[in-house]
């Protein structure tokens, strides 16, 4: 097993228990607004610190990016962990037993290792650049659907990108037209997991952080899936528009998507 792999694994887990300890626990939870419809608990905070904690004692100069302490930088900032120690904040504040511990490790500017960890599950979704992707030590690849009939479609609403919500709503009705059904889960990182273990077929967000998909992006790749933006191009690192796969399936959702977009999601 690759050694930064092991630390993911390591980070997830215990950030995880921690999680599902204190889930069972919600009068120890305390929530905090960082912004319109965006917050942090006590939870979140802590998760966080237990990650940090693991990872720097066996890593102590490489650089840390996460969602609530921001960036810790350290000697080495080509090799960059980049946390979400809790996709899915308000599914947890809200006792929906949905959400996950997001660990992924980039290089060079590439991601070369992830962890997500649902911890309500016990179930760990692994991958390793060039050695596939896996579930609880198990090979996943993404499902082989061809067309947007029968597709299941997971997403997000842009809560915190409003200004596109009109096209977000015409994209919405233009896929709903041709696909089975959606998924709203609350959480990006298992959205991507998920389509990597072939349990929904496609999936797309807009003005996602990169700790939200860094991890799960690695994932849908070793699964034998395509990561684009909604132009079909590799802007999504940037943009944070992201849409999933497999080949065939993106191909149709492009088709579709992008007679709705506005300018800003072309770029």
């Amino acid at each position: 097993m690759h050694p930064m792999l092991t630390i993911a694994i390591r980070a997830a887990r215990q950030a995880g228990n921690f999680i599902a300890k204190s889930y069972e626990k919600p009068d120890s939870i305390e929530i905090m607004a960082k912004g319109q419809n965006d917050f942090v608990t006590n939870i979140d905070k802590k998760a966080e610190q237990i990650i940090i904690e693991i990872i720097q004692k066996s890593y102590p100069t490489h650089t840390i990016i996460t969602e609530e302490s921001g960036q810790i930088v350290g000697e080495k900032d080509d090799i960059q962990w980049v946390i979400d120690p809790l996709d899915g904040t308000t599914n947890f504040t809200k006792r929906l037993p949905h959400f996950s511990v997001s660990i992924a490790v980039r290089i060079n500017g590439r991601t070369e290792v992830a962890a997500i960890y649902n911890p309500m599950l016990n179930e760990l979704f692994t991958a390793v650049r060039g050695q596939g992707a896996q579930l609880n030590s198990r090979r996943i690849r993404v499902n082989n659907t061809k067309e947007l009939e029968g597709a299941i479609i997971a997403t997000g609403f842009p809560f915190k990108a409003q200004q596109h919500s009109t096209t977000y709503i015409n994209i919405i009705t233009k896929l709903f037209k041709k696909s089975a059904d959606f998924r709203q889960t609350g959480s990006a990182a298992l959205n991507l997991a998920y389509v990597a273990a072939g349990r929904i077929d496609t999936s797309f967000g807009i003005g996602l952080k990169p700790w939200n998909f860094m991890a799960g992006e690695l994932l849908v790749r070793e699964a034998g899936g395509l990561v684009t933006d909604f132009v079909g191009g590799l802007n999504y690192i940037t943009s944070g528009n992201l849409l999933v796969g497999n080949p065939h399936i993106v191909k149709k959702m492009l088709q579709k998507i992008l007679r709705e977009l506005s300018d800003p999601l072309k770029s």
